[in-house]
């Protein structure tokens, strides 16, 4: 009786590894996330085809622009000090201490965040305007007044780029590891001490990289700032604010101020992803 002949095994497709499976996304998944990465980076890919690149430099270097960039970057930079100094202490009440309302104060931190910037600057006007609640004794008692001045768009800006620093820091206290503050207080040293020689070195990329993106909202601040400071070259006007009147007159300038906000924006957050930013944790969020 004839033996039945054994037929070659057929080759069996290469196994996927699991990285594979994981990085290749269902086509209905990949259409829509294309689309809306075209939607995202379309408006910014126009804005650099359309850019006037042969008179850039000449628009770069009128004076107004140059006033405007200046005023812009110094009190973006003192609103973010003002939010450092003010923001730690309370990003550290959040995290750290117990007392009533916490959540509800942690809730009312965070409005600034979705709260629409120009009834920010309608809300700051109630507060230190002539007739506020707050404004009204400062003109009174002494005369000073602080809307539309430069100190007021300090103060808008402040207003509206403190929320990422607390939200920075406060994720980097809670998620710290408190043993060692443990060890520096058992050792002798202070409250004040552990803070300044333990607690603030274990947070300092978190304290940093809020500061960034204070410092980069704060820079392109528009709404609060035009409500609460106005719009006056070479006191409140700052780069927002005179892009938004160079589409009025002169479309070519506004496209190059925008340029150079477009390209801090990048720089910023290049910087962020490589320092503090990584695929697993986001700074700032947390």
């Amino acid at each position: 009786m004839a033996r039945p002949v054994a037929r070659p095994a057929r080759p069996r497709p290469p196994a996927r590894s699991r990285s594979e499976a994981r990085g290749r996304a269902p086509w209905p998944l990949a259409v829509p996330a294309a689309l809306a990465a075209l939607f995202l980076l379309m408006p910014l890919l126009a804005l650099i085809i359309r850019a006037p690149w042969e008179s850039l430099p000449d628009l770069l270097t009128d004076p107004s622009t140059r006033h405007a960039l200046w005023l812009s970057v110094r009190t973006a930079t003192i609103a973010t000090v003002v939010c450092m100094l003010f923001g730690i202490p309370l990003a550290w009440a959040l995290a750290r201490a117990t007392f009533p309302g916490r959540s509800l104060l942690r809730a009312l931190v965070t409005i600034p965040l979705v709260l629409p910037p120009v009834v920010g600057g309608v809300s700051l006007l109630l507060v230190l305007g002539r007739r506020g609640i707050v404004g009204s004794r400062l003109d009174d008692w002494f005369g000073f007044t602080i809307p539309f001045t430069t100190d007021a768009v300090i103060i808008a800006q402040a207003f509206v780029a403190m929320p990422f620093l607390v939200l920075s820091v406060e994720g980097a206290l809670s998620a710290a590891d408190r043993r060692f503050e443990d060890a520096a207080a058992t050792l002798g040293a202070s409250r004040v001490t552990v803070f300044f020689r333990v607690t603030l070195p274990m947070i300092l990329p978190a304290v940093a990289a809020g500061a960034v993106l204070c410092w980069a909202r704060a820079l392109g601040e528009f709404g609060a700032t035009i409500t609460f400071a106005g719009n006056f070259p070479k006191t409140t006007q700052t780069m927002p604010l005179a892009v938004y009147l160079a589409m009025e007159v002169d479309p070519d300038k506004a496209v190059a101020l925008s340029l150079v906000l477009l390209t801090v924006s990048i720089v910023v957050l290049v910087a962020l992803r490589g320092r503090w930013w990584n695929g697993r944790h986001t700074v700032g969020l947390a």
